[in-house]
């Protein structure tokens, strides 16, 4: 229910899950290329196809949970919960957007709190402005006073556990101030201390080359979007123009939401008798979906305690 507070959740006791550490799967990648995952099933997907960390991103994670698009609609608990869903589904490390920290720096304190609580391993911070947000990789409307999102970003650091939670600072200026006072932001994070930086609104290959040349040899974060709103590069090509995590931010989300259309039109024809028997589906992954949800074993769990 949206509005319910983490805090009002009734959290299952379990042993802690060691991950491993995120800051050094990344430090050892080339680059660290990670799918965007939107629920607990495509996060066990994501470990199974053998990908060593992923990311959470509030524009699929709200669309798969609630039905909602991501326009500063959910506050950190409802974030939260979903987040806690999906990692607490698998054993490797992600980072997951925290969008401006959800209030001041009191809610900063609070999120990364609670974020580590609930075992991710590092977070975004950006500098959108809540009352003008804009979903995933759109044009920012609007961008929060330099000063006030490094205020956030510096409490952040400072009240972080420990150095491997790892804190990303994030600048959607581009969209609204031009490329250049985007990459001015992005400096001064840096200098701040921050682990990593992610210049969002990228438009072209050129502004790509400046962003990754910019700051080459420090954690870069990118992203390649659907949608055609920036040509594609190979994630070698991005590494090579100095971009260390190479994001693929709605793959997954998009592709389900395809599939699933395409079976309801199906379903819907056989209803109104204008199509044939829906038959099983070529390429149906039955199986894939039996391991991700863990069937065996909880059948021979329950096998094993007859009498």
């Amino acid at each position: 229910m949206i509005g319910t507070p983490v805090s009002m959740r009734v959290d299952v006791k379990e042993t802690p899950v060691t991950r491993p550490s995120l800051r050094q799967i990344h430090d050892a990648a080339r680059p660290l290329v990670v799918p965007l995952a939107h629920d607990a099933l495509s996060a066990r997907l994501i470990e199974r196809a053998g990908f060593p960390s992923f990311n959470i991103g509030g524009s699929s994670l709200l669309a798969a949970r609630h039905g909602l698009p991501d326009l500063g609609l959910a506050g950190m608990g409802e974030m939260a919960a979903a987040i806690q869903d999906i990692v607490q589904s698998v054993s490797i490390p992600c980072l997951a957007d925290a969008d401006d920290g959800y209030g001041d720096v009191k809610n900063v304190v609070h999120t990364v709190e609670t974020y580590h609580r609930i075992g991710v391993r590092g977070m975004l911070i950006e500098d959108q402005s809540r009352d003008t947000k804009r979903p995933g990789e759109q044009a920012a409307q609007a961008v929060v006073q330099v000063e006030l999102i490094e205020q956030k970003l510096r409490i952040a650091l400072e009240r972080r556990p420990d150095r491997d939670f790892v804190i990303i600072g994030r600048t959607d200026a581009a969209g609204t101030e031009g490329l250049d006072a985007a990459l001015r932001r992005a400096e001064r994070f840096l200098k701040l201390g921050v682990d990593g930086v992610f210049v969002a609104g990228l438009k072209s290959t050129s502004d790509l080359e400046r962003t990754g040349a910019a700051f080459k040899g420090q954690w870069n974060m990118t992203v390649m979007p659907e949608g055609g709103r920036i040509a594609w590069h190979t994630p070698q090509e991005l590494y090579a123009m100095g971009f260390s995590q190479v994001v693929y931010t709605n793959s997954l989300i998009l592709r389900a939401t395809g599939a699933m259309e395409q079976a309801l039109d199906q379903i819907k024809g056989l209803g109104a008798g204008t199509a044939a028997a829906i038959g099983p589906a070529e390429g149906l992954a039955t199986q894939a979906f039996d391991d991700a949800v863990q069937m065996r074993k909880w059948r021979e769990i329950g096998e094993a305690s007859r009498v």
